[in-house]
């Protein structure tokens, strides 16, 4: 990891090197704060770790650090002033972590730090806990005096849809202004190849709803004359999606992404695709996943199979999930998806749609002399290997509310994640050789940021 550095940079290496035994056992500790905000019963935790948070920062020598809420789970905010007429650099990242799923499902305890392996498993160990460590790595490495002013905002609902992320950046604008922002909650390329994420698909959802009958009635002594709810609702879904397994419904554009190889074994490995099931839609697979349009139906209300008599279903519930590609707003989406519903469907049913959240994709301009700096220091960090501009197929809505709030800053969205991290999934983890190059690259972007 010397390519490229000067004196002073590797200095700040070898520093780094000495604080990050302290980065992990921090990251280690508020792994087993069970913080998922989502969940009633862990709210309690979720105020416990923004206490964690608090208290790490002022230990790092923030002097200005605060727990604050707008009506929803607590965030952090914390400053440290730079050097007269130094930029100032606010660095994001989120406290909260997703519900584990089936515990049993788990290799080892969820909010229990284990290593195995090139990796550190737990809930939150990358997504995004590893996130607020790597800013503390970063401030720790300059032993708290980093060349540029820091602001590090540590938000405490991303995993629920920030419901009042809006009203935190409304009421807290000045103190969270900054030149440029660094939002530590995305993915590099692949273990090796850095990235900056330049575009992100926004997301809308609905619940649809079909009736057929009054009440359920005797599957043999109507079947072939009364519609059941659960066929009728499977034939309307079906209209969703063009044989090829590209999104049919009018309205919803896609472009062409970044020339990026992404191959067929590769797809399969990390998308864990069974063999012989084939791929959706046509195109190169990061336009497929980046830049076009998806709709999953990710829920389903009907009688379950053990549960199951011969009676005609009378109603019958689906969520529908719509991932949005930059260029089409969120909520003429939704319309078009309620649109193509309600004119598809079948057997003169009666269809009631319940809208959901949307949040609006983004895509960012990454020029100028921040992303110069960004991608130098990736660079040096990962011994020479270029960074990749790659689009995201989630969807991390608050980034297009941070691009509308501060027109003015440079946006960088960065991240520890990788191609196998399982974020959200059984067995998350965090790739710990990784992980410590992200921090070197943070660190030295504070510095080159000031340079520059």
């Amino acid at each position: 990891m010397t390519a490229g550095l000067s004196t002073s940079e590797l200095e700040l290496r070898d520093r780094l090197v000495q604080v990050m035994p302290g980065v992990r056992s921090d990251l280690e500790d508020l792994v087993r704060i069970p913080s998922v905000w989502a969940q009633h019963e862990h709210h309690d935790d979720v105020h416990r770790s923004a206490e964690a948070v608090a208290q790490l920062l002022r230990d790092a020598g923030f002097a200005e650090v605060d727990v604050v809420s707008e009506g929803g789970a607590p965030a952090v905010i914390a400053h440290h002033p730079g050097p007269e007429g130094a930029p100032t650099v606010l660095l994001y990242a989120h406290h909260d972590v997703q519900p584990t799923g089936d515990v049993d499902a788990w290799s080892s305890a969820p909010f229990e730090p284990t290593e195995r392996g090139a990796r550190l498993y737990g809930r939150g160990a990358a997504d995004d806990k590893a996130g607020i460590a790597a800013h503390l790595a970063a401030f720790r490495a300059h032993g708290g005096q980093p060349p540029v002013g820091v602001t590090v905002f540590v938000e405490g609902e991303e995993e629920s849809g920030s419901p009042s992320l809006l009203r935190l950046l409304e009421v807290h604008h000045d103190r969270l202004a900054a030149d440029a922002i660094v939002i530590a909650d995305s993915a590099n390329w692949d273990i090796g190849v850095p990235a900056l994420t330049v575009s992100l698909r926004g997301l809308a959802d609905c619940v649809v709803e079909v009736r057929t009958l009054g009440h359920a009635i005797h599957s043999g002594l109507w079947g072939g004359v009364a519609p059941d709810a659960l066929t009728t609702l499977c034939r309307l879904l079906a209209t969703l999606h063009h044989p090829d397994g590209s999104v049919a419904v009018a309205g919803l554009v896609r472009s062409e992404a970044a020339d990026l190889d992404y191959p067929e074994d590769r797809v399969r490995a990390e998308s864990s695709m069974l063999d012989g099931v084939q791929q959706l839609g046509t195109g190169s697979v990061v336009s497929r996943l980046w830049n076009a349009p998806a709709i999953a139906v990710i829920g389903l209300d009907a009688p379950a199979v053990a549960n199951a008599s011969n009676t005609l279903v009378p109603v019958a519930r689906a969520k529908v999930s719509l991932r949005v590609p930059p260029g089409t707003d969120a909520n003429d989406a939704l319309q078009a998806l309620t649109q193509h519903l309600e004119s598809h469907v079948p057997w003169g049913a009666q269809l009631t749609i319940t809208e959901g959240e949307t949040g609006q994709p983004c895509a960012i301009d990454a020029t100028g002399p921040a992303y110069d700096a960004a991608r130098s220091a990736f660079r040096d960090a990962w011994d020479g290997t270029e960074p990749v501009d790659m689009g995201m197929g989630g969807s991390i809505p608050f980034i297009a509310e941070f691009v509308k709030a501060f027109p003015d800053a440079s946006v960088l969205v960065t991240g520890v994640e990788d191609p196998d991290t399982r974020a959200h999934g059984i067995d998350e983890g965090l790739h710990l050789a990784e992980f410590e190059r992200v921090c070197l690259a943070e660190t030295l972007l504070l510095s080159r940021l000031a340079q520059r």
